[in-house]
């Protein structure tokens, strides 16, 4: 390390708040700093390190065992935030949000001393057991409930789904109907009421739900159903591969997208532009999620946060061909 300082021009001390990632350094000395150690070859001694400060800049992840993209791109953006602060991530994934699970998750990440824990909680079932999380380690929720939690990192679930049905039904739609994700997900829960509450502000028809799974699978048998509604126009899907299944079902009905039926989805997953119509869907900006929720546990770790905190991303609508005005007859 002090060959590093040597080489940068600066002290001992800025290079080992570079390395530990403190805020207040500036851009153009962490640039020299990371040079320094590119042409050096330096790695620092984590062991070493961890004797020194009591930490071992290393963060912890409990998370859903699941390949859904929402909770699979949620982990990856908090991963590299993390990283590019120079921290490492452990996870600890869990098949269900129940006590014993979360325990043990949290168990085994306190045994590895790490620094600090997120927990990416998507489920409703999580909203008791956020009560078991510990109080002698810094942690920060993500897509929790906010009045379970302390320090909580979300999405505006109920603000996307508005944007969506809104859109609608600004293209001058009479009602929206709505295939919803499944019910204990804190996510779906938002989108439904954020759906309701765009119908009910201009008077519309607010028809009951389909509920699916998430799996283009569960969206395809509900847009089975859709597609025999001669009044039909428009529907919000609540996740991008249901709303590819409910395009396909239009489609073999023989209702055409957007000239008989428009459709929104939600997620706006890579695939998404290049469906046939490309999709019209609402954007959830996860690299924010991530930097958001590692500078909120990096605050907590270091003391920098009295109160709780309710962090809340905007996500953002983006408007491709699967939507437009509805047939004049």
């Amino acid at each position: 390390m002090s060959d590093v300082a040597e080489l940068a021009g600066f002290s001992h001390q800025t290079v080992s708040r570079v390395l530990s990632g403190h805020p207040n350094v500036r851009p153009h000395t962490r640039a020299r700093v990371m040079a320094a150690i590119q042409e050096l070859g330096y790695r620092p001694n984590l062991a070493a390190r961890a004797l020194a400060t009591g930490r071992t800049q290393t963060l912890g992840v409990v998370c859903l065992n699941s390949t859904l993209y929402g909770p699979a791109s949620m982990l990856y953006a908090i991963e590299e935030a993390a990283q590019a602060a120079g921290y490492w991530v452990t996870t600890a994934s869990i098949r269900a949000f129940d006590r014993t699970s979360l325990r043990k998750a949290i168990a085994r990440l306190v045994d590895q001393k790490v620094d600090g824990i997120v927990v990416i909680a998507p489920l409703a079932s999580a909203r008791e057991v956020l009560d078991e999380l510990p109080g002698d380690i810094p942690v920060v929720t993500v897509e929790g409930d906010s009045e379970r939690s302390e320090a909580l990192v979300r999405v505006d679930q109920v603000l996307g789904a508005r944007l969506a049905t809104e859109h609608l039904l600004a293209a001058g739609h009479k009602t929206v109907w709505h295939v919803a994700g499944p019910p204990e997900w804190l996510d779906a829960q938002g989108r439904v009421a954020g759906w309701r509450a765009a119908l009910e502000a201009v008077g519309a028809e607010v028809v009951a739900p389909l509920t699916g799974d998430w799996s283009a699978e569960s969206g395809y048998k509900a847009g089975q159903l859709l597609a025999r509604i001669g009044e039909l126009s428009a529907v919000f899907v609540a996740n991008d591969p249901m709303a590819l299944g409910v395009l396909r079902a239009l489609h073999e009905r023989g209702r055409r997208v957007p000239e008989d039926v428009s459709v929104v989805g939600f997620d706006d997953i890579p695939e998404s532009a290049y469906y046939t119509p490309p999709l019209t869907t609402v954007r959830q900006n996860f690299d924010e999620v991530g930097l958001k929720s590692l500078q909120l546990l990096l605050d907590r770790i270091a003391g920098r946060v009295d109160g709780s905190r309710d962090v809340v991303v905007a996500p953002e609508l983006v408007v491709r061909q699967s939507t437009a005005a509805p047939r004049s007859d």
